[in-house]
């Protein structure tokens, strides 16, 4: 079970890698900012300091998941390597399910990306937790 774990963690921690560098790093293109529901170019430009702290916010998660992971993994049973890294895990991972949930009470129109944001991670904590 904990590999099956880490695969949902670790494909959690890289769709936050990419959700990253769609907000941080390609904001101003069209295809992009159409695709966080973004009405003009104007509008993307205004927020692009927004979107460009929030991708971080979704880059330290990212991270946080993979140090967890790694710790995990490195750790013998009981370690404190590896209950680190079990609880660095289930913190980064229960955090994106959080943010999922916020996005979600944003309206309904979010349920979409809150659920390809929050599925994974959530499959991942469940799963790490009856590892």
């Amino acid at each position: 079970m904990g590999i099956l774990a880490t695969v949902f963690a670790a494909l959690a921690a890289l769709l936050h890698v990419y959700i990253f560098v769609m907000e941080s790093v390609q904001w101003s293109q069209p295809k992009v900012w159409k695709r966080f529901g973004v009405a003009d170019q104007q509008t993307a430009d205004a927020t692009k300091p927004m979107a460009y702290n929030q991708g971080f916010y979704n880059l330290f998660l990212a991270v946080g998941t993979a140090i967890g992971l790694a710790l995990y993994w490195a750790g013998d049973d009981g370690s404190t390597a590896q209950v680190a890294g079990f609880t660095l895990t289930l913190f980064a991972l229960g955090s994106m399910v959080a943010a999922s949930l916020v996005l979600l009470t944003s309206g309904a129109k979010y349920l979409r990306p809150a659920l390809i944001q929050g599925t994974l991670p959530l499959l991942g904590f469940v799963l790490l937790i009856f590892a």
